[in-house]
C-alpha cells in the first residue's frame, strides 16, 4: 500500500493531481500560468472543485495561453460567465485577462516569468519537513513578499494565502508529508 499525503482522500483526480504534479518544481512559463489561474480560481472553493473544472477552464482559456487570454475583450467575459464548465465568477474571470497582462510585462522585464517567480524562494525549493498535514502553513514570509510584489505589478487574486498555494502546486516549497512516498520523489 503506497503512503501518501492524506489531503487527496480517495478522489481519484485529486490522488492523481498529488502523485503526478503536486510540488513537482515547475520552470514552464505556460504551466506556471495555469497554476497562477486556477489558485486563483479556488479561492474560497476546494481544490477538489478547481481541479474537476480543470478542462473546462483549459478549454475556456485557450489552453492557458496567456498571450491570447491578455487580449480577451468584454464579450469574452460574458462568454465565460455563461461557461459551465467552468467557475462563472466575473471578478475570477476579469482578473484572469489583467493578469495574462502582467504576466506579459514580467516577462518583458526578467525575460521569464519563471525567473521572476522562483526569486521569492532564492531559486530552489524550500524543502519543508512536515509529519502531518495539519502542520502546513497557509502562508509564509515568502508568500507575503510574492503577494505583495505581485500586486504592486497590478495582479489581481494574488493574496498571500492563493501565492502560497501557488508556490506548493509549482513546486517552491516540498510540503508533501515526510512519510509520503513523493516526498524523497519531489525533494530529488
Amino acid at each position: 500500500m503506497v503512503k501518501r499525503c492524506t489531503w487527496p482522500g480517495e478522489n481519484k483526480v485529486m490522488i492523481e493531481y498529488h502523485d503526478k504534479e503536486w510540488g513537482v518544481p515547475l520552470h514552464d512559463d505556460k504551466k506556471l500560468f495555469e497554476f497562477l489561474v486556477l489558485d486563483a480560481f479556488q479561492a474560497g472553493l476546494s481544490w477538489q472543485i478547481v481541479l474537476n473544472k480543470r478542462q473546462g477552464f483549459r478549454k475556456a482559456f485557450s489552453g492557458f495561453d496567456y498571450k491570447k487570454i491578455a487580449k480577451f475583450t468584454d464579450k469574452d467575459v460574458e462568454r465565460l460567465k455563461q461557461d459551465v464548465s467552468i467557475i462563472r465568477n466575473g471578478l475570477k474571470i476579469k482578473a484572469t485577462i489583467t493578469n495574462a497582462q502582467k504576466f506579459l510585462e514580467i516577462q518583458k522585464q526578467f525575460g521569464s516569468f519563471d525567473k521572476y517567480i522562483w526569486q521569492f524562494v532564492n531559486h530552489k525549493p524550500i524543502d519543508n519537513k512536515f509529519k502531518h498535514v495539519s502542520e502546513l502553513p497557509a502562508k509564509t514570509k515568502e508568500s507575503d513578499a510574492m503577494s505583495e510584489d505581485l500586486k504592486k505589478r497590478g495582479f489581481k487574486f494574488v493574496g498571500s494565502t492563493i501565492c502560497y498555494a501557488f508556490m506548493q502546486a509549482a513546486g517552491m516549497v516540498n510540503d508533501h508529508t515526510i512519510d509520503c512516498f513523493r516526498y524523497g520523489e519531489v525533494s530529488k
